[in-house]
């Protein structure tokens, strides 16, 4: 998944159906049901009626972009203070990347799961607000992607994303490759323009 299908996050996010629903049916609070009422009456705990349903809430804050557009040359340069580039060599390959310690401590690679950066604007969308990078569980997505399959709702929480959005980033990444890849067609063609070609060159020889 690539840092700018990650980025778009923010407007979608809502369209989780079961926090839709919560949304729309509200707290709950003060609906009784049929018989809740006399039981209520009469000193008795009523049982849960079924008009009320338990309201998923997000566990976490949601992301936060920064857009180095907004910022000004003070908090730029305050910035360049605060944290100014060191020369601890960094990994180059996967092989000595799977090596290294974790959580892992480069934030800025495009494989790090604790932000992402969009390379036409800068802006950096900080995917756990509310954590440092040490207090991750998972913060590498090549590490995730070397377990195997895991589910939505499992990919979801390890990017701070709903279900939902992560269904619509993998519709979006399958249709990019579909448009990427050719056709049988196209494939065929190919190959018979191939043969065709080496029949010319045998002809020649």
């Amino acid at each position: 998944m690539s840092a700018d299908d990650r980025d778009d996050d923010t407007e979608e996010l809502d369209a989780d159906p079961i926090e839709a629903d919560a949304e729309a049916e509200g707290e709950g609070d003060g609906e009784l049901g049929d018989n809740e009422g006399e039981t209520a009456a009469s000193g008795e705990l009523p049982e849960v009626s079924r008009k009320i349903r338990r309201r998923r809430r997000r566990t976490r804050p949601r992301s936060k972009t920064i857009a180095m557009k907004r910022l000004t040359r003070e908090e730029l340069r305050v910035g360049a203070m605060m944290y100014p580039p060191v020369d601890i060599p960094r990994p180059t390959n996967r092989s000595e990347c799977r090596e290294e310690m974790r959580p892992c401590p480069w934030v800025a690679c495009k494989h790090h799961l604790y932000l992402d950066i969009n390379p036409e604007t800068g802006s950096i969308k900080i995917n756990f607000p509310d954590l440092e990078p040490w207090e991750l569980r998972h913060t590498c997505a090549l590490d995730v992607a070397e377990r195997g399959g895991i589910t939505l709702e499992e990919v979801g929480e390890i990017m701070n994303l709903t279900r939902e959005r992560i269904r619509q980033v993998e519709v979006r990444g399958l249709l990019k490759l579909k448009m990427g890849s050719p056709s049988p067609d196209e494939l065929g063609a190919e190959l018979l323009a191939n043969q065709a070609a080496l029949q010319k060159q045998k002809i020649r020889n």
